[in-house]
């Protein structure tokens, strides 16, 4: 990393071309964490019902070239960036793709309920901002506790 080629941090959501199965995710991610581990990238994937968010973190250019990859991927259609930034520090060092399969549930019907993940697809750029906060916290804590 240099001042040419800095440290980024990039969301982009997406939605899947098909539902995927879990043993599809499971190989996805198989290639993927690979992948990310030769080009030195680290992040998150989130999938519900059949839409995808995931943070990436590396060199510009290595996010910038995974992102032309998942641009023509055919399991993906409607990628969004919802946010590139700077980055000093890795918020995601440990993992090359750290998971997590978000099932939809009945808090919904709790008065008011607001669902972090269909946050993203607002648009308002506060509120896919505090989306990701919430989302990155959560899977922390699932994370930290399955270990």
């Amino acid at each position: 990393m240099n001042a040419e080629n800095p440290l980024v941090s990039l969301v982009y959501c997406s939605s899947a071309t098909h539902p995927f199965s879990e043993q599809e995710l499971a190989d996805l991610l198989a290639v993927s964490r690979a992948r990310n581990s030769a080009r030195d990238i680290t992040g998150m994937l989130l999938y519900r019902g059949g839409e995808f968010v995931q943070i990436l973190e590396g060199t510009r250019s290595d996010v910038e070239s995974l992102m032309e990859i998942i641009g023509r991927d055919p399991r993906h259609e409607d990628v969004r960036v919802l946010i590139e930034e700077p980055l000093h520090e890795r918020r995601f060092a440990e993992w090359t793709m750290g998971y997590q399969s978000l099932v939809a549930a009945e808090p919904k019907l709790l008065s008011g309920y607001r669902d972090s993940f269909d946050d993203l697809r607002v648009g308002d750029h506060d509120m896919i901002g505090r989306a990701i906060m919430e989302l990155t916290l959560w899977f922390r804590v699932r994370e930290s506790a399955a270990r």
